[in-house]
């Protein structure tokens, strides 16, 4: 899988992009995207025509897209964001990088410590972000967030030890790509053991790890995780999850009390798909996109859904 469509829905609003010289629908009805267009408006301008073009303090989400054209300057859109984010006072919701591959694969995506940003929007209920490329986290606190992901080819375990650090008493989405070990991807089971045994994020309701190529790992570590008897929602999904992972799931201890299971995007087989679905008959398990491995004649592969 690559991500080659901008997101059309966010934080339950439709998304609209921002362009200069257009009228902006109604602000609280809307996610409104800021970004870039190659041979067409930079960032920047996109910005100063939704600044100038809407009543900012009703807008509850933004969508910060592709920041680099003919024109770049070297502002970081982060940074231009920040500098006007009195103009924001209710913003609620926000995605960095709405990033497509034809304009930058997501493990090239460019970023730093995004701390600052979350920390210029004390009222964030819910913070999104794409890419992994020089990524940072410098542990914070909020009594408001309640939703947080991070979509990465691979997510280097510093940065995972840094929001297990966070204090999040209102948290109660987590998603962690975790990517593969080629693009940074480094983190294994134990280093998810503040997550796992339950210490960290005690509102927690839905728990990702996904896009993960140690998936029948991470499969095998929630067979016992304390975390999970207070899940609503679990997924490993978009990994390279095999029969292996998921005995382990129904080996260990009983998910009969979720909503929902995602293992979309797996190797397993038809039959272990038919044992999966009559061991939990009350759940909606999605195991769509069945894959098959790759092989050479000498070694099979497993392959996450987005890594390069």
């Amino acid at each position: 899988m690559t991500i080659g469509q901008l997101m059309d829905e966010y934080a339950g609003l439709p998304v609209v992009d921002v362009v200069p010289g257009e009228a902006l629908p109604a602000e609280e009805a809307h996610a409104f995207r800021v970004r870039a267009v190659r041979r067409g408006p930079s960032f920047a301008a996109s910005l100063a025509a939704l600044l100038d073009g809407a009543d900012t303090a009703r807008v509850t989400a933004l969508v910060l897209g592709y920041w680099e054209n003919g024109d770049w300057d070297g502002e970081d859109p982060a940074d231009l964001l920040i500098a006007v984010a009195d103009r924001f006072p209710n913003l609620t919701s926000l995605f960095l990088n709405d990033v497509v591959f034809e304009e930058q694969e997501i493990s090239w995506i460019k970023l730093g410590d995004v701390t600052p940003l979350i920390s210029a929007f004390p009222g964030l209920e819910r913070f999104d972000v794409r890419g992994s490329d020089g990524l940072r986290v410098t542990p914070f606190t909020s009594d408001r967030l309640r939703t947080l992901r991070f979509e990465s080819g691979g997510l280097p375990r510093r940065v995972v030890a840094d929001v297990l650090a966070c204090e999040l008493p209102a948290l109660e989405h987590l998603d962690l790509w975790l990517g593969v070990d080629e693009y940074g991807g480094d983190v294994t089971p134990p280093d998810l053991a503040p997550l796992l045994n339950g210490e960290r994020f005690p509102a927690l309701r839905h728990l990702g790890l996904e896009d993960s190529e140690i998936a029948d790992e991470l499969a095998a570590a929630l067979t016992g995780a304390p975390v999970v008897a207070r899940l609503e929602s679990l997924s490993l999904a978009l990994g390279a999850l095999t029969d292996d992972g998921a005995e382990a799931l129904l080996a260990g201890q009983l998910l009969t009390h979720l909503r929902e299971l995602d293992l979309h995007h797996h190797f397993l087989t038809d039959a272990m798909m038919d044992r999966v679905r009559a061991a939990l008959p009350g759940v909606a398990v999605d195991l769509d996109d069945q894959q098959e491995p790759d092989d050479d004649g000498e070694e099979t592969y497993y392959f996450v859904a987005a890594a390069e």
